[in-house]
């Protein structure tokens, strides 16, 4: 069950990211933009991991 707890955190995070992204980008606000890719790698890396433990 943990992996897939993983990938549904991997997944939150990458929508999450991306929207702080896109908030970044419109408002144009850097900090906010780089928080955003940072989120998004990090779900993407979470998604990984729940993949590896199948």
């Amino acid at each position: 069950m943990t992996d897939f707890k993983d990938k549904a955190k991997g997944l939150k995070d990458q929508v999450a990211g991306e929207a702080k992204e896109a908030f970044g980008k419109v408002t144009n606000n850097a900090e906010k933009e780089a928080e955003g890719k940072a989120q998004k790698l990090k779900g993407a890396v979470e998604k990984k991991v729940g993949d590896l433990k199948k």
